[in-house]
């Protein structure tokens, strides 16, 4: 069977640099014809080494500043006499002339030290054992400036994904020869990334992943890679049926041997051990140069992005900070053409006007000198497939207004009318949830975000509104908040908002298209968010419903930059199940970690449209 998409994610995670580990190609013979590796582990403030490779180029005539990439995993292939087959984020660094440095991070691999996910930052370190992972970079840029040769005094980090998370660390270390950063779909908050999305679980995505990232737990450190978990199928809308509550993934599987994964099943609410893993509340008194880069269809960190770049654009006004935005799945910019995302176009190649012109752009600048003719916001208009650039994100110009769900189905920028209670209605029955994917996977498949909604839009669950046919085009640019008016006959629910994209019925296919996929009619994902209903006022304070009440739930599906063209639809679909992309709520108020398969409940849940109780999305208009 396949493996899960979260297991072979690990690979990529570790960015580009590790994907080309195997020998051969013209990248890896020009590493070893002109690179040296050392290897050294570098002493910490309070004892422990860190496992770093390093590769300085053999042409000594001139100094090289850094590029450095802390990875949670691993900085394969080790031994001196074993090269990567690619160095740095993209094949320009490699043929500029640059030192490379890869660490495993304290607790992975062949480092010391006992690992934590998203490592707690200090604000004061007042002794040699207060350490973080923005100690353990200002420690290791000091070894470094002292321990390689014919280097220019000037470090770039760059990262994806959990290495984006330790690109943002290293901008905590405040070291002055630290001149550039690139956090990449950086983790900036787990609770708004990886593990929940505004309380609801992200099942698939992270079942798999757990046993594969769980190398080691102890002090010891290894080349041993984690163990990858195989469900013995490909139908994981059924396997996860099967294995019932949420419990079971312990008393079925996993027996309580997986104390990252436990960790979450321990903390379904926003406590302080998801408060002290979030890392945006540190990103202040920041002076070094930063290139924030996401994409629109990033199903694991979108909110790192997006959020990172508000956060420091906001508490560094004085800082260079750069915000790049592409039409890219989870580190999609980093190879590829990144010119269609499952049947969707985006008009040509898009990976490497950002790999040249504004990666390579800005590290270059930064570390050598060189030029840099580049605007602060650098995003990918969806729909209309361009390149557009802002002074801020964001932009200014947009304006804010209300796209209101009303009577019949119907959405429109006008309110509602009347004062009759409107609503419609669904049952919710949780042992036959919505999939989120038109077909059999047992991974999280990345193409859903833009996949076509048609299949969901036929079930009874499904509530569907749409405007009339636009006859201009309207330009998303910015976050869109759902602002619901609900009720329900349980005491918990999940409300799932989904963005579309209607084409009309004159669409014809791109080179892309499946075989059997129509665009005519063809319903794409735009945008769409999970809210678990007990968290509507505050993460940190689950509350039930009153069945019957009528209660507001808000919530951020985060930002788009997309154009509903001239005879397209726009369309809002709303479920309260989104299997098993997300784990099933009992409907139930309780701890879901905990429940027992009895404990899952059909419930029958309203979402009004009237003056009274209007419903509506909050969204930017260009």
């Amino acid at each position: 069977m396949k493996r899960s998409l979260l297991i072979a994610l690990c690979f990529i995670f570790s960015t580009i640099a590790a994907q080309a580990q195997q020998p051969g190609g013209a990248d890896a013979a020009y590493v070893k014809d002109n690179y040296t590796k050392f290897e050294y582990n570098i002493p910490m403030r309070d004892g422990k080494k860190l496992f770093t490779s390093v590769y300085v180029p053999k042409d000594q005539s001139k100094k090289y500043p850094f590029m450095m990439d802390r990875t949670c995993y691993s900085v394969a292939p080790y031994g001196v006499d074993k090269y990567k087959g690619s160095l740095g984020p993209s094949p320009q660094f490699l043929h500029d002339g640059y030192i490379f440095v890869y660490q495993d991070v304290r607790g992975r691999y062949m480092s010391e030290g006992i690992y934590e996910e998203m490592t707690p930052e200090l604000e004061n370190h007042k002794t040699n054992k207060d350490v973080d992972e923005g100690t353990d970079t200002y420690d290791t840029i000091d070894w470094l400036l002292k321990n390689v040769a014919n280097n220019n005094g000037k470090v770039g980090v760059w990262g994806i994904s959990y290495p984006g998370f330790y690109t943002t660390t290293a901008l905590l270390s405040r070291h002055p020869a630290l001149v550039a950063a690139s956090p990449q779909a950086p983790i900036a908050d787990l609770y708004r990334d990886d593990a929940f999305h505004d309380g609801a679980f992200m099942l698939v995505a992270n079942f798999g992943f757990y046993p594969s990232f769980t190398n080691r737990q102890d002090d010891k450190p290894t080349q041993r890679r984690g163990k990858g978990f195989n469900m013995g199928t490909e139908d994981g809308y059924k396997f996860f049926l099967d294995m019932g509550s949420m419990r079971n993934s312990n008393v079925k599987y996993y027996k309580d041997t997986i104390r990252l994964w436990n960790e979450m099943m321990d903390h379904p609410n926003y406590d302080q051990h998801w408060k002290d893993r979030n890392v945006l509340t540190h990103l202040h008194d920041i002076k070094t140069a930063t290139l924030v880069t996401g994409g629109w269809y990033d199903a694991e960190d979108l909110y790192g992005a997006i959020n990172t770049y508000k956060v420091l654009a906001k508490n560094n006004p004085t800082t260079p900070v750069y915000f790049a935005m592409g039409p890219w799945v989870h580190g999609g910019w980093a190879r590829g053409a990144g010119d269609h995302l499952g049947d969707v176009s985006f008009g040509g190649p898009t990976g490497p006007f950002y790999r040249e012109k504004i990666e390579f752009a800005f590290f270059s600048h930064y570390l050598k000198g060189t030029p840099l003719d580049m605007p602060k916001v650098s995003t990918f208009e969806t729909g209309e497939n361009q390149w557009k650039t802002y002074k801020t994100w964001p932009p200014k110009e947009a304006e804010e207004k209300n796209l209101y769900f009303l009577p019949g189905g119907k959405l429109s920028f006008t309110a509602p009318a009347t004062g009759k209670d409107d609503y419609k209605e669904f049952v919710s029955d949780p042992m036959n949830p919505v999939p989120f994917w038109d077909g059999i996977t047992n991974d999280m498949q990345r193409e859903y975000m833009t996949a076509d909604q048609r299949f969901a839009e036929k079930r009874p669950d499904v509530l569907t509104y749409q405007t009339e046919v636009l006859d201009n085009d309207v330009t998303l640019a910015g976050n869109i908040w759902a602002n619901l008016k609900v009720s329900t006959t349980g005491t918990d629910a999940d409300w799932i908002v989904k963005v579309l994209d209607v084409y009309p019925d004159t669409a014809s296919a791109n080179k892309f298209t499946g075989k059997e996929v129509k665009m005519a009619g063809y319903e794409q994902m735009v945008r769409s968010e999970a809210m678990r209903g007990k968290y509507r006022n505050g993460f940190d304070k689950p509350e039930p419903f009153v069945p019957g009440k009528v209660t507001p739930v808000n919530f951020e599906l985060q930002d788009v930059l997309h154009t509903f063209k001239k005879g397209h639809r726009v369309m809002v679909q709303i479920q309260s199940t989104w299997f098993p992309l997300i784990d099933r709520n009992t409907q139930q108020f309780q701890d879901i970690m905990k429940a027992k398969d009895t404990d899952f409940k059909k419930a029958t849940h309203r979402v009004y449209s009237s003056k009274l109780h209007p419903s509506f999305l909050k969204v930017r208009v260009m």
